[in-house]
């Protein structure tokens, strides 16, 4: 049919075949345009080769200029033949279609390629930007017999057609447009004739999309030659010599290609060569491709040809970073990459080289530069045989050099106890995936043998397990097979580096990252070769994953996104000193703090890349939406560019304490002052408790006692060391223990109570701190932390509120009513001082008796608690190993200030543990 067709086609157009009407050029030797070839069908080039069915009248001629067959080409020359020289004389340079996309860029191209000081240069051209796609688009609408293909040719002319004219100039640009005229008069025939047959041979398809290479080309070389350097263009068709294989892939056949070039460059001598990339010829001389990505493969083959020094392929990123920067906003360009680390990661999809690309290089050492176009200063990423280096001082290499994803795939497991020790069971298993065309990009089998998975871009998967269902369905009858399982929605993410090989530690910190993000690991490989470790996940969990691995390894800092509820008093003071300190966080500790939301009762603030904490009281004013506490915690823990979330809780709201459980099963890391959550019920104690032990999400309250002070990591320090708690002892409060230590002489209780009011030691109500109710929740979770199973309630609390104001209507009238009360407690001070002594407001946790009570006692003026001053707190631990003389920690206790502090502190704890620098 195709064959009907493009013969009606022919004898209908004598512009494509009329010998008369084309042109027969003589080719002279320094001329860079394109030759017009007249082929006699069907010797030497039969159209069967082009696999159209049949061929045409014997005795016509076919006239395709420059593309056809490349065999048996008689071109007149003066000179004699020249040999080949080979070596590092030549470099290879590789220029993408966004390079050559424009008459300034292919200027630019020009540019680079005379200021390069090489002895000789053979550069490597794509079509221009988006011309593949055009062309490949023409053949489409061709066979769906969409007339728009006419337009669609027409608009690849006026692109090339254009850029002559702002390039060109003089016969130059005459000779390049009437070429350009007949090339497309040519396909247009051919366009025709498939759009009559309505379809198209892979033959014919590789022919139409291989003209743009032939035209940039020409272009480029044509703009060379204006600087008045001889140059040659060379259509690869003649010299490059691939197999087509079944796996939509060629092999070069390296012999035949380097005599046809020794047999070229006899014919063309020059020091500059502009080749086209991407085509080439089968063993038979019929064009074909070398398929996507063939400019940097056809570079590669050049380069081995040549035996050049280097190959530079230039693109439009600095180089290969470490990961995906749409992914990865640290990301660093790689100033170095072994051929196995590059090889590693344009396997698993990161924007390197095609795998293939690097294969004929590595046979001679040459190594591979990438470099930007668009930033000449840059140096690129170097790929070559070693990767080591020493940059200003610094070593670059690391054990992990980068990190590469894949997304959409599915894992197939196949299970049963019948498949261990069976041999073909695995033979059987992939055989069944061959039949069906699918794609096993990952494999992994445990040493039993009890089961077999893979994983298959999730298009494949139906077919897959599909086709293995039917396989084994005796098998899955019996019993020997439990089960062909899909696991749909996963990603793959893979760890590269050349010395990951042999050093011990590396999968450990790998999987310890993203065990602290809070990632599943559905599937683990890795080759005896160790240069890469490849892990399946969850697709949603693919981007956090990716973001905590590459932070664990020092390529960026350990970031956490951060939430901070209540920017009351500790709130407020947190964002300040938060403010004062991410810059040298940054800078010297590898930690980057990120404050993406706060909120408080009624207002919050969002931001997508963290607030300006400079200016936060003014945006949460300015900028500020009605208070949601969900949506909040959408907002931060939903960016998936940070893997690390941590809410911040500075209120005394057991509203938002409650929902610390869920936040923990979420992956949330919880940081809070507040002390309602560990002295709530017990049973949601010991649940929050028994989360936090089994899971890598991180709660931390260390200032839910003594503020700054570091009571409860003491605690647990003694603990984990072994040691036993007798006696937890201490002055808890701040304000009571400034109320005590100034409640002295002739001063009356409420005198030293109004003073520690207005100097703002109390709660707005003061009734809240001398109820001793805070002490209570204190003792409470220093109790349950020794592993006291006690409720709030157990507590024996003696209040400091006279009983007749407890249900006094307001503070004020309370602070008015106090003096009537002063005279039992001064009685009590003065009690005590006649004994030497003074009174003080105590928490006392007894280990030993299984309790926990809060009062007022007296102790001997050289007691450690008759010492303080100020609002300081003090505690002591009597354990087994501080019996006789116990453990004192002391200092302040109370302020915004000082709690902040320990807040802050937790925080840097977190990222300690996340992984930066200790």
């Amino acid at each position: 049919m195709l064959m009907a067709a493009f013969s009606a086609t022919i004898s209908g157009s004598s512009r494509f075949l009329s010998s008369t009407s084309l042109p027969k050029r003589k080719i002279s030797a320094s001329s860079p345009s394109p030759q017009c070839r007249s082929f006699p069908l069907p010797k030497p080039f039969p159209l069967s080769r082009l696999n159209i069915g049949s061929r045409l009248e014997r005795g016509k001629s076919l006239t395709i200029c420059a593309q056809t067959s490349v065999s048996d080409i008689s071109v007149e020359k003066s000179m004699d033949e020249v040999n080949l020289p080979k070596g590092d004389m030549w470099s290879v340079h590789k220029f993408g279609g966004t390079c050559v996309g424009t008459s300034q860029r292919i200027k630019n191209v020009a540019d680079i390629i005379i200021s390069d000081d090489s002895e000789r240069k053979l550069v490597v051209v794509s079509a221009m930007s988006k011309v593949t796609d055009m062309m490949y688009d023409l053949i489409n609408k061709a066979q769906s017999r969409d007339d728009s293909y006419i337009s669609a040719l027409d608009a690849v002319l006026e692109k090339h057609n254009s850029t002559a004219l702002d390039l060109l100039d003089g016969d130059d640009l005459a000779t390049f447009l009437s070429q350009l005229h007949h090339d497309v008069s040519n396909l247009k025939a051919m366009l025709r004739a498939i759009y009559i047959a309505g379809h198209v041979t892979e033959s014919f398809s590789d022919f139409v999309v291989g003209h743009g290479e032939l035209w940039s080309a020409q272009m480029l070389s044509y703009v060379v030659r204006k600087n008045g350097i001889d140059c040659k263009w060379m259509d690869t068709r003649e010299v490059l010599i691939v197999n087509p294989t079944s796996s939509n892939q060629v092999d070069p056949d390296f012999m035949e290609s380097e005599r046809k070039l020794e047999k070229w460059f006899s014919q063309n001598p020059s020091k500059i060569i502009i080749a086209t990339g991407f085509i080439a010829s089968t063993p038979q001389n019929i064009p074909t491709t070398l398929k996507r990505d063939g400019s940097d493969f056809s570079a590669a083959i050049m380069g081995a040809l040549f035996r050049a020094r280097q190959v530079t392929i230039w693109t439009d990123v600095d180089g290969v970073y470490s990961a995906d920067p749409r992914k990865v906003s640290e990301a660093v360009i790689l100033r170095k990459l072994s051929y196995q680390e590059a090889w590693e990661m344009s396997y698993f999809g990161a924007n390197v080289l095609h795998p293939r690309t690097i294969i004929p290089v590595m046979r001679y050492d040459i190594p591979i530069v990438i470099r930007n176009i668009f930033n000449l200063s840059s140096p690129g990423t170097k790929i070559c045989h070693s990767a080591s280096e020493d940059v200003d001082g610094q070593i670059l290499d690391s054990l992990v050099k980068g990190f590469a994803t894949i997304d959409n795939l599915a894992l197939v497991n196949v299970e049963g106890t019948g498949m261990a020790g069976v041999p073909g069971t695995a033979s059987a298993i992939f055989s069944a995936v061959k039949d069906v065309g699918a794609n096993v990009i990952m494999i992994s089998q445990a040493s039993s043998e009890h089961s077999v998975c893979f994983a298959v871009p999730e298009k494949e998967v139906r077919a897959v397990a599909e086709a293995l269902q039917s396989r084994f369905r005796q098998a899955l009858d019996a019993g020997r097979l439990s089960q062909v399982a899909v696991i749909p929605n996963c990603s793959i993410l893979a760890a590269v580096g050349q010395k990951m090989a042999s050093t011990p530690g590396v999968s450990a910190t790998l999987f310890n990252a993203l065990a602290k993000a809070n990632i599943n690991i559905r599937a683990i490989a890795q080759g005896c070769s160790e240069y890469n470790i490849t892990v399946v996940l969850k697709r949603e969990d693919c981007i956090r994953a990716l973001r905590a691995v590459h932070s664990r390894f020092y390529l960026s800092r350990t970031t956490i996104a951060m939430g901070i509820i209540g920017p009351g008093l500790i709130g407020a003071a947190l964002l300040d000193q938060l403010r004062d300190q991410v810059a040298v966080l940054k800078e010297e500790f590898n930690i980057d703090l990120r404050v993406m939301g706060i909120t408080g009762s009624r207002t919050m603030l969002l931001s997508e890349v963290g607030i300006d904490l400079s200016r936060w009281r003014e945006l949460l004013k300015q900028k500020g939406q009605v208070a949601d506490l969900e949506k909040f915690t959408q907002h931060v823990h939903g960016n998936h560019f940070i893997p690390n979330t941590a809410l911040v809780d500075c209120t005394a709201d057991s509203n938002v304490a409650s929902c610390y459980h869920d936040w923990l099963c979420k992956g949330i890391h919880v940081i809070t002052p507040n002390k309602k959550a560990n002295s709530g019920p017990l049973d949601k104690y010991l649940k929050l408790r028994a989360l936090q032990r089994q899971s890598y999400t991180h709660y931390f309250y260390e200032a839910t006692v003594g503020a700054g002070l570091p009571i409860v990591s003491t605690l647990r320090g003694l603990l984990e060391t072994g040691d036993r708690i007798l006696r937890i002892e201490g002055i808890f409060s701040g304000t009571l223990s400034y109320i005590f230590n100034n409640f002295t002489g002739t001063r009356t209780f409420s005198e030293v109570v109004t003073e520690a009011k207005e100097a703002g030691y109390t709660e707005p109500d003061p009734r809240d701190d001398l109820s001793g109710t805070d002490v209570a929740r204190k003792v409470i979770i220093l109790a349950r932390e020794s592993g006291l199973k006690l409720e709030l309630s157990d507590i024996a609390v003696q209040t400091l509120v006279p009983e007749p104001l407890r249900a006094t209507a307001s503070a004020d009238d309370f602070m008015k009513q106090l003096p009537q009360f002063d005279t039992d407690i001064t009685k009590e001070r003065q009690d005590a001082e006649e004994s030497g002594e003074v009174l003080r407001y105590v928490g006392v946790v007894d280990a030993i008796n299984q309790k926990g009570v809060v009062e007022l006692r007296r102790y001997s003026k050289s007691h450690p608690f008759a010492q303080l001053s100020g609002s300081d707190n003090i505690i002591a631990f009597t354990t087994t190993r501080y019996k006789e003389q116990p453990l004192i920690v002391r200092g302040p206790g109370a302020g915004a200030q000082v709690t902040a502090g320990g807040v802050f502190s937790d925080i840097l704890r977190l990222a300690s543990y996340l992984g930066a620098p200790s």
